[in-house]
């Protein structure tokens, strides 16, 4: 009988693993008492599957595409409309009434996701071919624009009677618990990571590098960033619905730019180029400015104001430290590595070179 042999990456990564599985299993048992980490774990999550699909595009392939918002507006509401409890939508869409032919379906939550990944791929694909001719600034405007118009067509009142315009969805189901969260989107960054290290993912790189020379040696330079394209905005489209069942609710106003600046910073933060970056990231970014909040609260120390505590002195402190950590960290936190077994390795193999140095000294 042959034995198996564990190597030092595969112990790594089940050890991971189930330390995640313990730590979920934890908070789900203790539900009520940790009912706010809770949350911030869910949206981190949700975040992260966007930062990794941008990252698919700017890091990946050196498209600098800025249309994530929009594509997760539209998840939101296909994702809500698909979910929603049959029963209850006559209240919700009190207003216009909803169209007959979606009036009577509603599918579990991962079909949901599925179709409204494929609507999003769809799109994507249809919109591609005049915008990925772009390059730089122009695609960047060009896609900003596109989310732009997705927000403005869904909140048309022309279309009430399939997203209630306006006045947008309410009472999505929630998650059943964090594992179906988090496993969810764990699926989701690691069919990315497939993909990234899979022949596409080194045609996407080659093109990032040099797309003359990726061209000469016969890749296909539209298909290839139209294929990145597509897949990124698939889950995109996906990391929207799961931020439509987290938020139990659907509106435009959600999606507004700001929100893919803020997953371009996670990006940014966490290394472009990076999966583990990007999700890192997008947990650094959602922690932050939630366990900041405290600033936003006044201070009196006796009868003396504490000055500059207020509402918004908050984002005043994030912006400081993220600027701070840019000057320092210039290329994000993991830079184009990956969190691995090698990746601690080698820095403790750096810190224990660095103690010799200064006990030789």
């Amino acid at each position: 009988m042959q034995k198996i042999k564990l190597t030092n990456k595969t112990i790594f990564n089940i050890a991971c693993v189930a330390i995640v599985v313990i730590l979920l299993g934890y908070l789900q048992a203790t539900e009520i008492e940790n009912s706010y980490a809770i949350t911030i774990i869910e949206r981190s999550c949700i975040y992260a599957v966007a930062a990794v699909s941008m990252n698919l595009m700017i890091g990946f392939t050196g498209q600098f595409s800025l249309g994530t918002a929009g594509f997760m507006c539209l998840g939101a509401y296909i994702t809500g409309i698909f979910t929603m409890p049959i029963e209850i939508r006559d209240q919700v869409y009190y207003l216009y009434g909803m169209v007959s032919f979606i009036h009577n379906i509603q599918v579990p939550l991962v079909v949901a996701l599925l179709i409204s990944g494929v609507i999003g791929a769809i799109i994507a694909f249809l919109i591609g071919w005049p915008v990925l001719r772009l390059k730089s600034d122009y695609l960047a405007i060009a896609t900003l624009g596109f989310s732009e118009i997705v927000r403005a067509v869904l909140g048309w009142d022309g279309l009430g009677k399939i997203t209630n315009a306006s006045y947008g969805l309410s009472n999505i189901p929630a998650f059943s618990s964090i594992f179906q969260a988090v496993i969810i989107c764990g699926v989701c960054i690691a069919l990315m990571l497939l993909m990234i290290n899979s022949s596409y993912g080194r045609a996407f790189k080659a093109v990032r590098d040099d797309d003359i020379a990726a061209e000469a040696m016969g890749i296909n330079l539209f298909k290839t960033k139209q294929l990145a394209f597509v897949v990124s905005s698939f889950f995109a489209t996906v990391a929207g619905g799961l931020m439509a069942v987290f938020l139990r609710s659907a509106a435009t106003s959600t999606f507004t730019v700001a929100l893919t600046y803020n997953i371009l910073l996670m990006v940014v933060i966490g290394g472009i180029g990076s999966v583990s970056g990007s999700v890192l990231g997008a947990f650094l970014i959602t922690a932050g400015q939630e366990w900041l909040r405290f600033l936003d609260k006044e201070y009196y120390i006796g009868s003396f104001k504490v000055p500059f505590t207020r509402t918004g002195f908050r984002m005043v402190i994030f912006s400081v430290l993220l600027m701070l950590f840019v000057l320092f960290w210039n290329k994000g936190i993991m830079g184009s590595k990956e969190f691995s077994f090698d990746w601690f390795k080698n820095i403790y193999i750096s810190i224990k070179r660095r103690i010799r140095r200064k006990n030789n000294a």
